[in-house]
C-alpha cells in the first residue's frame, strides 16, 4: 500500500460524535508510551501527524486520521500506567471497550507491544479480552531497533509462548521500529489486504 495522503480529522471523547461515513477503520492501541504515535507517523510518512510525548497517557481521546480518502487509521488511548485519576482511567476503559465492541466499521485492532520487555499481564489480559469478544486483531512489536535481533526474537517467542497457554492459534505478528522503518512495508501490505477486502 502506498499512502498518498494522511490527515488528522478530529479527536473524539464521545462515541456518538465519531465519523458516520461508514469508511473502514484500523485501530492502534497499546500500553502507555509503547510508541503508538511514532509508529503512526512512520507508517504514513509524516513526522508530526500524530502527537508524540515522553509522558504516558498523552492520548486521551479517540483520534481519527483519514488515509488516502478511503479509510481511517484510529489512535486509541493507551492502557496501563498513565498518571491519571482512577475515575479518568475508568472513563477511558469504558470508551475503549465501547468502541471495540460496538463500532461496526472497525476491521482490525493492532495491539502494540514493547519488544524490549518480557510478556506483561496487562497486555495478555487485553489480548484475551479482544479474543473473547471475537474482535479481529494483530500484534506489532515496537522499538525493535533498541535490542539485538536475537534478544527481540527471544522476547517475541516468550510472548508467543505466554499467549499459547490460552490461545489455540496466534494472530498475525509484526516487528517494527519507528527509527529505521523496520516492518513498514509488511504492515502497510497487511493494511491493504484488510482494506481491499472491505471496499
Amino acid at each position: 500500500m502506498e499512502i498518498k495522503s494522511a490527515r488528522f480529522i478530529s479527536s473524539f471523547a464521545d462515541m456518538d460524535k465519531l465519523p458516520q461515513d461508514h469508511k473502514p477503520e484500523l485501530a492502534v492501541i497499546g500500553r502507555s508510551n509503547v510508541g503508538k504515535s511514532s509508529l503512526i507517523n512512520m507508517l504514513v510518512g509524516q513526522k508530526k501527524l500524530a502527537k508524540t510525548s515522553q509522558s504516558p497517557g498523552k492520548t486521551q481521546t479517540i483520534n481519527h486520521f483519514m488515509i488516502n480518502d478511503r479509510w481511517y487509521l484510529v489512535d486509541l488511548p493507551g492502557y496501563g500506567f498513565a498518571k491519571v485519576s482512577k475515575t479518568m482511567r475508568e472513563k477511558w476503559s469504558l470508551m475503549i471497550k465501547t468502541y471495540l465492541t460496538k463500532r461496526e466499521t472497525l476491521c482490525c485492532v493492532f495491539v502494540l507491544i514493547d519488544s524490549r520487555i518480557e510478556p506483561q499481564k496487562k497486555d495478555l489480559e487485553f489480548l484475551q479480552y479482544l479474543g473473547e469478544h471475537g474482535i479481529p486483531l494483530s500484534i506489532i512489536f515496537t522499538k525493535c531497533d533498541k535490542l539485538s535481533l536475537g534478544k527481540v526474537l527471544s522476547n517475541v517467542r516468550k510472548f508467543e509462548k505466554a499467549m499459547l497457554e490460552s490461545w489455540e492459534e496466534l494472530p498475525p505478528m509484526f516487528q517494527s521500529s519507528a527509527e529505521n522503518k523496520l516492518g513498514k512495508e509488511e504492515i502497510l501490505s497487511y493494511f491493504a489486504e484488510i482494506i481491499d477486502a472491505e471496499l
